[in-house]
């Protein structure tokens, strides 16, 4: 499991980071049971501060995503394929309806809209077949 930190994208690394692995686990990348990387592993893959990776763990340990397996680190918790299932739906829904609110504020009308969602979804479409 790789993952893909974009500073630019406008949420914080250990947001970043938490939702990765929470999409990770509704996947099926990250199953019930896996021990995540350690924080100082995690911190030097991605390349970010210790820091940062703690509190992206600690969140989803709050969360109920990850356990702390004593002496072997931390696990993906029983409850945690639901919980990210769930999560990465409330999760993207809020950042398609900032983006809708901005191409409204902005003056686009719903076919606009539409229009340029289509487009995006070529495009990705596009790129993950290359």
């Amino acid at each position: 499991m790789r993952l893909h930190i974009d500073p630019s994208n406008g949420l914080p690394i250990y947001d970043q980071i938490s939702r990765q692995l929470k999409f990770a686990v509704a996947h099926g990348v990250l199953r019930i049971g896996d021990l995540v990387p350690s924080v100082r592993e995690l911190a030097h893959q991605v390349a970010v501060n210790p820091n940062t990776v703690a509190r992206a763990y600690r969140d989803l340990q709050a969360d109920g995503v990850l356990e702390t397996l004593r002496g072997e680190g931390l696990r993906v918790t029983r409850d945690a394929f639901a919980t990210c299932q769930r999560d990465r739906q409330s999760l993207l829904k809020a950042r398609l309806r900032s983006a809708v609110t901005e191409c409204r504020q902005s003056g686009l009308k719903t076919g606009e809209i539409r229009s340029l969602i289509d487009e995006v979804l070529k495009e990705t479409a596009d790129a993950s077949t290359s």
